[in-house]
């Protein structure tokens, strides 16, 4: 079982320095709760990936799968899914994923931190060109994102 630790920031744009991403499509297999089952597909791989609980820190436990498991997992997503392109850039010591929305949610941005402890991400200074935190509100995570679009948005 693997534990995430991370911090969600809403943020304007891509900093100066961000190199070109990489871009990402994900589905929602299926979701309950806090709960959420999702297929991944980037750089050419593929990944299923099993979420639970929310906010700071959150189960999150992967499996690589092969084009056609995807393929027959994506058909399952129906319409919940997300396109983005995740750029990732240093931040002192951290690696800021910060992934630039496309389709119905184009014009959002999220910069994402992990940390290594739940001290370790308390003690993180954002940089001045994050905005608002939004790891402790639901209606931002991914899965809320691709089944609700955004919370600030009537869809």
């Amino acid at each position: 079982m693997t534990t995430e630790i991370e911090r969600r920031f809403l943020v304007a744009g891509l900093p100066d320095e961000a190199p070109s991403g990489v871009r990402m499509r994900q589905g929602y297999v299926a979701l309950d709760g806090n709960v959420s089952v999702r297929v991944r597909e980037a750089d050419g791989g593929h990944v299923l990936t099993v979420k639970g609980g929310q906010g700071l820190s959150r189960t999150e436990v992967e499996f690589s799968t092969d084009v056609a498991q995807f393929d027959a997992l994506w058909a399952l997503t129906g319409d919940r899914h997300i396109d983005k392109c995740r750029h990732v850039v240093q931040v002192g010591e951290h690696t800021v994923e910060i992934d630039v929305f496309g389709g119905e949610l184009s014009g959002l941005v999220i910069a994402e931190v992990e940390f290594v402890s739940v001290d370790a991400a308390h003690a993180f200074v954002p940089p001045l060109w994050f905005g608002r935190e939004v790891t402790d509100e639901p209606s931002w995570n991914n899965a809320s994102l691709a089944l609700h679009g955004r919370p600030d948005q009537s869809r």
